[in-house]
């Protein structure tokens, strides 16, 4: 099996305090993907490079400590790949992607972390720039390789993925048009969203995400925005998936697929 988790970290600095190294050495994944490492390349080489024996690959974010996605692997990659646009998300540290070739397969692992637009609607327009720009470029990979991307997409899909949908029909991560992409994606795009294959109609269970305000995690008033998106054959190959909840090391929960694999 090859295992991938994605998280979520709020802050590396702050999920290593935590305890999630002392996690990952017992969770044991093949990869972890994370986002909002929230530190620079100084603050992270010789203290957080390598995790519970996994090596650290990154893009980091110009603005410090914002955004900025990593990859934990166990496996050394063919080839790593440093942001995706080569302009304004690259700058906001978005897109890590490492591949696994072999001369049998085209592979690839994507840590991403979509932007929110909770903050306001110049966030908001980012966002939607964003998701005009990722898009294309994941649909032109689909064309030439296997992948699973595992990330924070900022995107609850269904009614389903989020405790109080009828009230935040207005709200970003909700919006009728953040839904629609991710219909487009998984539709027309040709992207599987993993866990709801596994488990399609899990409501409570499957929340990732819960705010700090009041006592939402308490409560579980909780979002689904953590994903795998994989191509179908890769998809094909996923057997379980489970989201931990026994710690809590950021605002995020680990999301952790198994595919069936050989390396």
């Amino acid at each position: 099996m090859f295992k991938l988790t994605s998280l979520n970290l709020n802050g590396i600095r702050s999920a290593t305090t935590k305890g999630v190294e002392a996690w990952l050495e017992k969770a044991k994944p093949d990869c972890i993907c994370v986002q909002e490492v929230k530190a620079q390349a100084a603050d992270v080489v010789g203290q957080f490079d390598t995790l519970a024996g996994l090596s650290g690959h990154f893009q980091y974010a110009e603005k410090k400590g914002y955004s900025g996605v990593g990859l934990y692997t166990r496996h050394s990659p063919s080839k790593v790949v440093v942001g995706f646009d080569g302009g304004e998300f690259d700058s906001e540290g978005r897109y890590v992607e490492l591949r696994f070739d072999t001369p049998q397969r085209k592979f690839s692992v994507i840590s991403a972390y979509f932007p929110s637009g909770s903050s306001g609607p110049e966030r908001q327009e980012a966002k939607y720039r964003f998701l005009d720009a990722i898009y294309p470029h994941l649909a032109a990979l689909k064309k030439k390789r296997e992948f699973v991307l595992g990330g924070d997409i900022n995107i609850a899909h269904h009614n389903i993925d989020l405790k109080n949908w009828r009230s935040n029909q207005k709200n970003s991560g909700f919006l009728p048009e953040e839904r629609a992409w991710m219909t487009r994606l998984t539709t027309d795009g040709g992207l599987v969203d993993v866990y709801r294959q596994l488990h399609p109609n899990t409501t409570d269970d499957c929340y990732t995400w819960w705010s700090n305000r009041g006592q939402a995690y308490a409560n579980n008033v909780g979002w689904r925005l953590d994903y795998h998106l994989a191509t179908p054959a890769t998809a094909a190959l996923a057997r379980s998936a489970h989201i931990y909840k026994g710690e809590k090391f950021s605002d995020h929960a680990p999301l952790s697929i198994d595919y069936e694999m050989t390396w």
